[in-house]
């Protein structure tokens, strides 16, 4: 399953948690958010969706203290992505799915 397969497929994460001042003990990641497909409880965002090596990081949803919207990204089809900031909780476990060229060595393709 390729990347733009997800952003196809994974209906939109709704997002509700918001405060007016982003906090101290939180980090910022922006992408595109997507529900995981296998675990309601974790969500996907998808970073740089548009370009030419996007990846995808995967936080528990317990983990987000604050979201900020952003502008829209419009497809070659006229689909509308929806791009948030999320601040993630310090200290909290967060996995980078991300492609790499297969070969000795391997070589990452994107650095975050």
């Amino acid at each position: 399953m390729d990347i733009f397969h997800l952003l196809e497929s994974l209906p939109v994460y709704e997002l509700t948690k918001r405060s007016d001042v982003p906090p101290q003990n939180a980090v910022p990641f922006s992408g595109h958010p997507r529900q995981h497909p296998l675990e309601k409880y974790k969500l996907l965002l998808i970073n740089d969706p548009m370009g030419e090596n996007p990846s995808m990081l995967e936080f528990n949803v317990n983990d987000i203290v604050h979201i900020e919207n952003l502008h829209a990204l419009i497809t070659e089809s006229g689909e509308s992505l929806r791009l948030v900031k999320l601040w993630i909780r310090k200290g909290a476990r967060g996995i980078i799915i991300e492609p790499f060229e297969v070969g000795e060595p391997v070589i990452l393709k994107n650095k975050i």
